[in-house]
């Protein structure tokens, strides 16, 4: 289930946080509570996705973006993610979570992600989202400019370029080639 109790509490605690800049950084901090847990007894893969949320979607109001999706209409979807986990983070442990949009091209803006805990990275992500409207995908410039940011876009990190590139050469459809254990022995 959707912990959208945990969502509201967020952004509850960071009603009153000043603004951010379309390229500033949310800190919010969070606990890895037993229902997060998978059976190895740590932080499960896809709460951690999860709880990402409870930090992108609050860098989103504080950002401006979720005010502009309501005036124009405008929706959100992530087109793709990436995330590297290198810690694992237990029952009861608290974490600090940073959230920062890193910049964006003609389509999809590219928002970074990291949880921190006792200084230390236990996981990185990277998502490419898309703000869409009934014809499609909005062209960021239209969003960068909506959200009051003049100029061209920064230029994105080496990294997040390269993810770009590879994910450009990533097939789709995926393969629909089944191999059924039968004919793999």
């Amino acid at each position: 289930m959707y912990p959208v109790f945990r969502l509201m509490t967020q952004f509850w605690l960071h009603r009153k946080d000043p603004p951010l800049p379309l390229l500033g950084t949310h800190v919010s901090h969070h606990i890895c509570w037993p229902w997060d847990l998978d059976i190895w007894r740590e932080l499960n893969n896809g709460r951690t996705l999860t709880l990402y949320d409870m930090g992108r979607l609050p860098l989103a109001g504080r950002v401006g973006l979720i005010r502009v999706l309501r005036e124009n209409r405008w929706g959100l979807t992530i087109a793709g993610a990436t995330v590297r986990y290198r810690r694992r983070v237990r029952a009861f442990d608290r974490i600090e979570m940073r959230s920062r949009c890193v910049g964006w091209d003609a389509r999809f803006l590219y928002i970074e992600q990291s949880m921190w805990r006792r200084g230390e990275c236990t996981s990185h992500s990277l998502y490419r989202s898309a703000v869409t409207d009934a014809e499609g995908i909005v062209p960021t410039w239209k969003l960068a400019k909506a959200l009051g940011h003049e100029g061209p876009p920064p230029p994105l990190p080496g990294w997040v370029e390269a993810w770009i590139e590879a994910e450009a050469k990533r097939p789709w459809p995926p393969m629909t080639d089944v191999v059924t254990s039968s004919e793999a022995a």
